[in-house]
């Protein structure tokens, strides 16, 4: 029993990271489907204020309260880059290349992360997390090649993907100060908020194309707006104050093999044997990075490990 209390924050942790690395996956498939009816900026401010509604009504419930003044920096730079301009960049960079090549070049983000963790977080850069990591970004290379064959890929639409990548990596390491101060909730609530703000030029087209848009689109922005992002930030900045940027970046690396078995489920698109090996390399190389190193919590440090911290 102490053993699994001892765990506990562990065991948390991973559960939300997997709340997250799920929903987000998801995004993909949703962002496929109301891309075609909204435009880059509308469908970011579209999901942008759908999530700042639900985690406002959250935050209200719960009494959530202001963040701390320490906490601003960081959520303000977060929510300028990863909430919104990754967004607005990302839908328009999936417009310009195939699915493949994106996955491709966003998941230069987690290795961003890492090099951007360590230098300004100090983040442990421990071997099991080195490897895992070249694990996995063979699988997303391999996934990449493997879709990336019909011809769609552009130039502008590589450099709009790795701008992403670069907010997204930005965005996190920005995050994660404030959450040694503030609240998951609060944190991912007001970037959330400061991402719409920041949207907001964009309102003129989300009000005309709303207008003309197929029902199941708007639907999509919507869920865009209340699960991979009201629900995932908040998961993925709850597991983030518990483990280091580096670790948490790592985890999303399993995103790409998950948008080929949903792409598979809701969009008929069957993969093939390459797309199949690189996805199962993506989840080997997650759980070889996020795997506890053997023996007593000093060992668990060393290895990268942050020492267990109280659950509120």
């Amino acid at each position: 029993m102490m053993k699994l209390d001892r765990n506990r924050p562990h065991i948390l942790a991973t559960g939300a990271a997997a709340v997250t690395v799920g929903l987000w996956a998801s995004a993909f498939v949703s962002i496929r489907s109301a891309g075609s009816a909204y435009s880059p900026g509308a469908l970011a401010l579209g999901r942008l204020a759908s999530g700042a509604l639900a985690l406002g009504i959250i935050w209200a419930v719960r009494r959530g309260g202001l963040p701390p003044r320490a906490a601003w920096r960081g959520i303000l730079l977060s929510g300028l880059l990863w909430f919104g301009f990754y967004m607005v960049v990302l839908n328009w960079g999936e417009q310009q290349v195939d699915a493949g090549t994106a996955a491709l070049v966003v998941n230069v983000g987690p290795l961003l992360i890492a090099l951007l963790g360590s230098r300004l977080l100090g983040d442990p850069m421990p071997p099991r997390l080195l490897a895992g990591m070249a694990v996995s970004f063979a699988g997303a290379v391999t996934v990449g090649l493997s879709m990336s064959g019909g011809g769609g890929s552009s130039l502008l639409g590589v450099a709009l993907c790795l701008l992403a990548a670069v907010a997204y990596a930005s965005g996190v390491v920005a995050q994660k100060p404030a959450l040694g101060s503030a609240s998951a909730l609060q944190v991912t609530t007001f970037g959330c908020l400061v991402g719409a703000v920041a949207c907001l030029p964009f309102a003129g087209q989300l009000v005309h194309e709303a207008a003309r848009a197929p029902l199941p689109a708007t639907l999509n922005m919507v869920y865009l707006g209340v699960f991979p992002t009201a629900l995932a930030f908040t998961t993925w900045a709850y597991a983030l104050a518990r483990t280091t940027a580096s670790r948490m970046g790592a985890t999303t690396y399993a995103v790409p093999a998950l948008v080929v078995l949903m792409s598979w489920l809701a969009l008929g698109e069957v993969p093939g044997v390459l797309t199949l090996a690189g996805g199962v390399l993506c989840l080997a190389g997650v759980a070889v990075s996020r795997s506890r190193a053997g023996g007593g919590p000093s060992t668990r440090v060393a290895a990268g490990e942050p020492r267990p911290e109280k659950v509120p």
